[in-house]
């Protein structure tokens, strides 16, 4: 059990039969009133962002997340098939549950599978990955009094806004956080 005072970013709680990760912490005190503790979190079952508050004395869940590391074999219409490389046992997921991890994931890539009392919750994906480029607009020549950018389409249909030299067939590295151009690989 945690006290509402030790919770922090990344840390996954049991609240009301829900499993969430942390993604925001704040603590308000006034003069007149208890300590109130102000969390924003995700859902890892649905995906969904909420507010939660607890008071100063409050306890709290934590929940264990296990981290198991499988390859992503393929997408057979409506679930991912990932195979532990160690035992050759293979899971699916749906694919309405990893709408963002999709945009990162290519054939036979490893990937971090996470779960919370052997129901698989999601995917944990590296801060960075490398993917080619297999579409990519022209460049507007004299476009470039400032930050000139472009769209181009990556090999697993991400689109991203990439400088004007970066041309089709190039592999470029994308941040899984926010889905933008980090450099060249």
């Amino acid at each position: 059990m945690l006290h509402s005072n030790e919770l922090k970013p990344g840390v996954t709680i049991l609240h009301e039969n829900n499993i969430y990760v942390i993604s925001d912490f704040s603590q308000n005190k006034t003069a007149r009133s208890a300590m109130v503790v102000k969390v924003k979190v995700r859902n890892l079952r649905t995906g969904a962002n909420v507010e939660l508050s607890f008071g100063a004395g409050d306890k709290i869940k934590k929940a264990h997340i296990d981290k198991k590391d499988m390859q992503y074999l393929y997408d057979d219409g409506e679930n991912l098939v990932f195979m532990d490389n160690s035992t050759y046992e293979q899971i699916e997921i749906d694919k309405d549950r990893l709408e963002w991890e999709m945009k990162f994931l290519k054939e036979n890539d490893n990937a971090t599978i996470s779960s919370f009392d052997g129901e698989v919750v999601g995917v944990v994906l590296p801060d960075k990955v490398a993917l080619k480029i297999v579409e990519a607009e022209p460049a507007v020549k004299g476009d470039t009094a400032t930050n000139a950018q472009k769209n181009v389409t990556m090999e697993t249909g991400l689109v991203v806004r990439v400088p004007l030299f970066i041309g089709q067939d190039e592999v470029i590295i994308v941040s899984t956080v926010d889905g933008k151009y980090s450099g060249r690989a």
